[in-house]
């Protein structure tokens, strides 16, 4: 291979300014490359078939192998608050793991992968972390790079952000070779820097190599491309160096990972367009997940699939690990005493995720009790704190029974709140489920009653012993649903509501009443009970699915998704004392823009009618929520100002949410100094109910990755309100 190079002695200066011809030496000889506007050229063109390289590969199968080295640098017990973080020993230092796996890669960008066999001195290894697959699934022509979270310098838009600086120029096997460094304009987690060589014959990247910031970890990523003709454009060796830093934690880490193609599947812009028998149905690009052959395990056996050998530090890591394994299976020289294996599970249960296995009876997976991840503050509902425990026993033929208890506490308003969700998937092809829920609801506010109680003169009774503003909620739900067609189900069944008054109220008549105001003041009760079918239709066109055995799973459409409820209650039934109808129409949508830009919105309307002795305008989609969540960022789609009365004071509503998500808005000119800011979001919404036409909040957010957090103003009928903030950790969810 002949390779000649030929170093920029500008290689500094931004394309922009390069002059039309670069001087270059090499020896002792000077050689003039006439190249007019050849940055700008080389950049242009890479942008412009970045789009069509991205989506050129339709299908590929390919063995993957990745191998990865983990150094403890510095460790202490927090280190159990990182999810999927295994259990490390202070007394070791350096962890191996390896993997072989199949690979099946379906346009546009579904990765099914399945693990063959693992290896490994990590305690019950069972294949490699999600998080760090997103390194390895990586497009290096889309828009944006690892999960959404890296904006790409091949994107459309890239010259806003990054400088290309032209390092050198290299001819290879009679190809021009250009190295071109990538700068970005500011210090910021969403942006990258290192360089990429690029081919002039077809514009294609030969080997790119960035790094940057992903929440706590800091990578080198290299990616080296294929080089025959299909191969070209997918990776075929990617080399990884992270060091993660945590709460005085450190773990250095690096990956290698080998790809080994089967079969690549090239577009075929002819067959685009071809209608397919079932075009949603993407269980092909999922093929893998439904093999049931077993994962090879033993260390002997894995040696066999290793492409390449250990080096002789890994292979004492492997002696170390059964050195150290069997010294502990058979001489362990201080067993630990009962209370200290009773506060070491302590520990882990207040700081780390846990699952107890209850062997065939299922298993129950909670959440850490301490965790700031676990709580949240808004201006309207102050301090909360929320946990959930979930039970998953699945049956032969998918079946599955899941029940997730939920617990939450409001520190500001000292509420209590608790619900039980069952769900028992019967039927998993066609999402057939039966549904069981209670618990105690929202304390309901009754302004209906104290309305009609205005009729009354004031000299009848004293006013100042009633207390009807809130009511404690118990409600109990069965429901039964079904996927008639695909995107398309039917729900049906009942809901059962005790509401009781927190406070018993005092009637001492001031003057002898009149009949129709004894018929009045006899509406007034302690405890209302409602009884009501209920029937719901959601429907979402063209959703995309696929089949893992006999469970259909559904994916995403680019269309809103649609759903009607009905419900009417019926006086009379387990002891109600009042009737009414129900309607609500609902519509939400996500739009994906590309280049990390999203649009979500909602719309959304409902009425109670046919009102008899029932006073709680409960709707189930307009409703204050006890702990509150929202779209992408538990802030947007809900109203974060509005006081909870409303949302019970009236029996008709209509409202609308919008939130437009983007890196670099506001910002922008003070990234300097916000680098940490991973998005920003801009929020309207707005309500418009009788009293209340309309009520408008408008707000500005910020992302992290501690931290989403929202600064919101509102206005009600034309004059400005009040002014809130919203609150919520983030920690490990992006």
């Amino acid at each position: 291979m002949l390779a000649r190079t030929y170093n920029s002695s500008i290689n500094r200066v931004p394309f922009l300014f390069f002059p039309h011809w670069v001087e270059a030496k090499r020896g002792k000889k000077s050689a003039r490359i006439e190249k007019p506007e050849v940055a700008d050229s080389i950049l242009n063109n890479v942008i412009l078939f970045a789009p069509l390289y991205e989506k050129i590969v339709a299908e590929y199968k390919a063995d993957l192998y990745i191998k990865g080295k983990l150094n403890v640098k510095r460790l202490n017990h927090l280190i159990k608050i990182v999810p999927s973080m295994f259990t490390l020993n202070k007394r070791v230092k350096e962890y191996l793991m390896e993997s072989v796996n199949e690979m099946h890669y379906t346009a546009p960008s579904i990765y099914d992968m399945k693990v063959k066999a693992v290896s490994g001195t990590i305690p019950r290894f069972k294949g490699d972390p999600s998080a760090m697959l997103e390194y390895f699934n990586i497009n290096i022509y889309s828009s944006s790079l690892l999960s959404d979270k890296i904006l790409s310098p091949l994107a459309k838009n890239g010259r806003k952000h990054y400088s290309y600086l032209l390092d050198s120029v290299m001819e290879v096997d009679d190809k021009t070779v250009y190295k071109v460094l990538i700068v970005p304009k500011n210090k910021s987690t969403q942006l990258v820097s290192g360089y990429m060589t690029v081919n002039d014959q077809t514009w294609t990247v030969g080997k790119i190599s960035i790094q940057g910031e992903s929440e706590f970890v800091k990578f080198k990523l290299l990616i080296e491309m294929g080089q025959n003709e299909k191969e070209e454009f997918l990776p075929k060796k990617i080399d990884l160096d992270i060091d993660f830093r945590f709460l005085w934690n450190n773990l250095g880490g690096n990956y290698s990972a080998f790809y080994d193609y089967k079969s690549i599947q090239l577009d075929d812009i002819r067959k685009r367009d071809l209608p397919k028998a079932d075009k949603y149905n993407l269980s092909g690009s999922f093929s893998l997940r439904r093999d049931s052959r077993s994962c090879i395990t033993d260390s002997s056996l894995f040696t066999t699939l290793r492409p390449i050998p250990l080096s002789i530090h890994e292979q004492q890591i492997y002696e170390d690990y059964f050195l150290r394994r069997d010294t502990l299976t058979y001489f362990s020289k201080k067993a630990p005493t009962r209370s200290r294996v009773f506060f070491g599970q302590v520990g882990d249960l207040l700081l780390s995720d846990y699952t107890v296995d209850l062997s065939r009876f299922g298993s129950v997976k909670c959440s850490p009790i301490i965790n700031p991840l676990l709580f949240s503050y808004s201006h309207n509902n102050g301090l909360s704190y929320r946990q959930e425990f979930k039970y998953n026993q699945l049956f032969r033929g998918d079946r599955l029974l899941r029940i997730v208890p939920k617990i939450g506490y409001n520190f500001t308003k000292k509420e209590f709140y608790w619900k039980v969700n069952t769900d028992f998937h019967y039927w998993p092809k066609k999402r057939a489920s039966i549904h069981l829920n209670f618990g105690n609801g929202n304390r309901i506010y009754n302004s209906d009653i104290m309305d009609d109680l205005k009729a009354i003169p004031d000299s009848v009774f004293n006013f100042n012993l009633l207390q009807l503003d809130y009511f404690r909620d118990f409600f109990f739900s069965l429901n039964h649903s079904v996927e008639v067609i695909n995107g398309l189900t039917f729900s049906a069944g009942f809901t059962v509501h005790k509401r009781t008054a927190i406070k018993d109220s005092k009637i001492v008549f001031l003057t002898p009443p009149t009949d129709i105001q004894l018929d009045m003041l006899g509406k007034l009760r302690r405890t209302y009970i409602s009884f009501a079918p209920h029937f719901r239709i959601d429907w979402t066109p063209g959703l995309y699915y696929y089949m893992s055995g006999n469970r259909k799973i559904n994916l995403r459409s680019k269309y809103p998704s649609f759903s009607l409820d009905w419900e009417r209650g019926i006086k009379g039934v387990f002891k109600s004392n009042g009737q009414y109808e129900r309607i609500e129409l609902d519509m939400q949508h996500t739009v994906r823009l590309g280049m990390m830009r999203n649009i979500y919105y909602r719309v959304g309307a409902g009425a109670f009618t046919n009102q008899e002795q029932m006073y709680f305008a409960d709707f189930a989609n307009f409703s204050r929520n006890n702990l509150p969540t929202g779209w992408n960022d538990d802030i947007g789609g809900s109203f974060q100002l509005l006081d909870g009365r409303w949302y019970n004071s009236s029996d008709s509503y209509l409202r609308g949410h919008f939130t437009y998500e983007a890196p670099f808005l506001l910002m922008r000119h003070l990234i300097k100094y916000t680098n940490w800011v991973l998005n920003e979001r801009l929020y309207a919404s707005a309500l418009i109910v009788p009293h209340l036409i309309p009520y408008v909040e408008l707000g500005y957010g910020i992302g992290t990755r501690v931290f989403d957090a929202g600064v919101f103003v509102s206005n009600q009928n034309g004059k400005f309100k009040q002014v809130g903030f919203k609150f919520t950790f983030e920690l490990f969810n992006k």
